[in-house]
């Protein structure tokens, strides 16, 4: 994919966030991720009710006045966000699939971190992790879409690529590794997953009732019939050959299937509604 046509791509994706998004707002990071620390700001007359422990002894010594200190947070966070590139992440509703739901809350945070000064690290589990440098704004969503063509995901016209190739699951023990080595860091840390393939989910279930952790679980309808075992055959829509992907040639999926049980604060985003709206609703 050359400049011009990821820059094509990009545009679309932005035109199509706003169109979905209309309760978009930059005020979600400022609200939800907190900064590292506090900056003094200026100050001010101390009035009734204000916190003793923020006022200036000695400017209130050199004046008749009492002063306090006031300060604004810090930003400059560094939000990252782990996608999962698991089989089932392929399937979807009306030619939206949990892989491209996904995508699109990535480069809407990326959008919405350009706008209050913040970063975006992505990350990618498929057999291997990716781990894309920290970026915001259409720096970020040009670096995602050229990273995800590389590996196969999008094809060169900015579709999904549903017959992506099989590929042996990321071990769940080194994604959760990965996630407690940035939550170590206090980083913000957003999770975007069905909790398809977690062989601990005890363990994952802990880390998701971290203060700094954000898990959203993406479904679909085919989630819903969790009780029935059943292969799955997906078609790309913008092909004129129906392609059978790789989903009936996995074990996985020859066995009953059961979503996960998952505790913390984890949000369920489902691709048949306005996920977008709710993913953002969520954070204010």
């Amino acid at each position: 994919m050359n400049l011009k046509e990821v820059e094509k791509v990009v545009a679309g994706i932005q035109s199509q966030l706003f169109k979905n998004s209309n309760s978009y707002s930059i005020g979600m990071l400022k609200s939800h991720f907190k900064g590292s620390g506090l900056q003094f700001k200026d100050h001010q007359v101390y009035v009734h009710g204000d916190d003793v422990r923020f006022i200036d002894w000695k400017l209130s010594a050199k004046t008749r006045n009492s002063y306090i200190k006031t300060f604004e947070e810090e930003r400059n966070i560094e939000i990252v966000v782990l996608i999962d590139l698991s089989y089932s992440m392929f399937t979807g509703y009306k030619n939206v699939s949990k892989i491209q739901a996904s995508f699109e809350i990535a480069c809407l945070l990326y959008l919405l971190a350009k706008e209050t000064n913040d970063q975006v690290k992505v990350i990618l589990w498929t057999d291997r992790e990716y781990s894309l440098p920290s970026k915001s704004g259409k720096e970020g969503i040009v670096q995602l879409i050229s990273t995800i063509e590389k590996i196969n995901i999008l094809k060169s016209n900015g579709n999904i690529n549903y017959s992506f190739p099989l590929f042996e699951p990321y071990n769940s023990q080194k994604k959760l590794s990965t996630i407690k080595a940035f939550l170590a860091k206090n980083k913000e840390v957003i999770l975007l997953s069905d909790f398809s393939l977690y062989e601990d989910m005890d363990e994952l279930n802990k880390i998701l009732i971290r203060r700094k952790m954000h898990g959203f679980r993406i479904l679909s309808p085919l989630d819903e019939y969790n009780e029935k075992p059943y292969s799955c055959v997906a078609f790309d829509p913008h092909s004129r050959f129906s392609e059978k992907i790789f989903m009936n040639k996995s074990s996985f999926f020859k066995e009953k299937r059961k979503i996960p049980r998952v505790k913390g604060r984890v949000l369920d985003l489902n691709v048949k509604e306005r996920y977008l709206e709710v993913f953002i609703k969520q954070m204010l």
